[in-house]
Parts: structure tokens; C-alpha cells; sequence
């Protein structure tokens, strides 16, 4: 990606100042306010989050409202990434802006930003990723990309698993409809897919198994007619 004439430095700057966290703090409370006012909120499994560690937390997206639903209730402040056409769309810019997460461009290979998420996990943050790059808009998981795999391979940390059940595209229309959906949010056990050893097509391959690996512990947690290619 980067060619040896490019001005830009070697990683995004990754900060984490007291006055970020006592404003990501904020607007956490205020959209756990608006989800718990518009929607039922059930949620289990918070006694898996290994708290104050370095690990990926990897959920499903069927729409664009898993992302708040978990750095809403997750019991510490993550870091998070969105793809950088969401940093341009009407209303929800502001959010991820708000927030300030990791723009990420789908489907290219980024030396810049891969770099920013392995040093927000080195220095021992927790990092949300939707490893299917994007939202299905319909329940069933879609097959997961391999950029999960290179991270927690680099990194060498474990992943949480998230499987969350009732996100739908018209959530809000339905809401304020007064029909307060049901949405579920179930959190399994941290695991670590095995080292990724070979090369070329060998490592290509161990990489998109671990890829797997990290979907089908997410399909554990959702119905069957979640699962998608995963069933």
C-alpha cells in the first residue's frame, strides 16, 4: 500500500487522554439512556471479559446498530474501527467522529492502520471488530474477512466472541413506533485461534481458518437462523 515515497507517517497517532475517556464515558451513558428508553436490553455473559487486558472483541453486524450496542453497555471503554465511508455518511459520521474511531477503507490493505490497531493492543486496549467487514442487513452471518486473524496473530491476543440477536435496519423506525425491540447481546468465553504458521497459500489458508475459527465461536452464541454460511 504505502510506497516508499509516501509522506505519511509510519502509524495513525493513538491517544488516550483522560479527557477522551471521560467523554467517550459520556456519550456511552447517553446512548445506554436512548437503548434502554426505545429498546428491551438483555445481556449475558459479562463475567467473560478478561477486564484490563489487550483482546479483540469480534461480533456479527446485521445493521448499524451493533456497534453502539456494545461500546454502549461493554463494562470498559474499547477502541473501536468503522469503515471510512461511514465517516462521511449523514448522521452517522457524527457518531463515529464523536467517538473517535479507527476509519478503515473495506477491502484494502492498509500498512497505516493495521500499525494503529496493533499498537492500540500492545499498549493493552481492548479493540471492536466486526470481522465480516460490514453489515449483512439481514440475519446470517457472512464469512468472515482474514484481517481478524493477521491482527490477533500479530498482536497475540485472545478473542471475545459477541453474538447479538434482534438488530434490524428499521430498529429505530420500529422503536419509535413504540414496538421497543427485543435485542440480545450474549458474550462468550475469550479463546486464541492457534499460531499461523506456512507460507503463501499455506499461511493464506491458516489465516482465513482462524477467520473462521472466530465466526463460528460467534454463531454459538446466536440462533441457527443467525448463522448463515456458519450453520
Amino acid at each position: 500500500m504505502n510506497s516508499s515515497s509516501d509522506s505519511r507517517p509510519n502509524k495513525l497517532p493513538v491517544k488516550f487522554p483522560l479527557w477522551l475517556q471521560i467523554w467517550r464515558g459520556s456519550l456511552r451513558a447517553v446512548f445506554r439512556g436512548v437503548f434502554h428508553i426505545l429498546c428491551h436490553i438483555e445481556i449475558s455473559g459479562l463475567e467473560n471479559v478478561p477486564l484490563g487486558s489487550s483482546y479483540i472483541i469480534a461480533h456479527n453486524h446485521i445493521s448499524l446498530f451493533e456497534p453502539p450496542l456494545v461500546l454502549s453497555f461493554w463494562p470498559e471503554i474499547p477502541e473501536a474501527i468503522a469503515g471510512a465511508d461511514v465517516f462521511e455518511r449523514p448522521g452517522q459520521k457524527i457518531m463515529v467522529r464523536a467517538y473517535r474511531a479507527i476509519p478503515v477503507h473495506r477491502g484494502e490493505y492498509d500498512r497505516l492502520v493495521i500499525d494503529t490497531m496493533l499498537e492500540v493492543l500492545t499498549v493493552g486496549r481492548p479493540l471492536l471488530i466486526a470481522p465480516e467487514g460490514g453489515r449483512s442487513h439481514v440475519p446470517g452471518l457472512r464469512r468472515a474477512r482474514a484481517g481478524v486473524a493477521y491482527l490477533v496473530d500479530r498482536a497475540n491476543v485472545p478473542v471475545v466472541p459477541v453474538g447479538i440477536i434482534g438488530t434490524t435496519d428499521d430498529l429505530l423506525k420500529r422503536a419509535l413506533r413504540g414496538k421497543r425491540p427485543r435485542l440480545q447481546m450474549n458474550i462468550g468465553k475469550p479463546f486464541s485461534p492457534p499460531p499461523i504458521a506456512g507460507r503463501g497459500k499455506q499461511r493464506r489458508e491458516a489465516r482465513q481458518g482462524n477467520a473462521d475459527m472466530v465466526m463460528e465461536r460467534i454463531a454459538e452464541l446466536i440462533p441457527e437462523a443467525y448463522r448463515g454460511v456458519y450453520r
